[in-house]
């Protein structure tokens, strides 16, 4: 089943996306989907936000790859740090 994504995160979610090398990039949007879409069941609720798509892609990004994951986000304006992570 597909869970909506509130519109504004679905576009950070693209943006985001383009940045990971084409190679991977159908791999992580995969996961990073599912990911977020078992958080927001996990929770009962809806619809996919910021915090969901937050957390599921730094639960899903190896660690190593964190790093240029922040700087995408930091561009787009994500504060990943009011989510709990450094």
């Amino acid at each position: 089943m597909n869970i909506p994504w509130e519109k504004e995160t679905e576009e950070k979610f693209k943006n985001i996306l383009a940045g990971i090398p084409d190679m991977i990039r159908g791999i992580a949007e995969t996961r990073v989907s599912k990911k977020a879409e078992s958080i927001v069941k996990e929770a009962n609720r809806t619809e996919i936000t910021e915090k969901d798509m937050v957390d599921a892609f730094f639960a899903e990004t190896p660690f190593g790859f964190h790093g240029p994951m922040k700087t995408d986000m930091e561009k787009l304006g994500i504060d990943y740090t009011k989510y709990g992570h450094k």
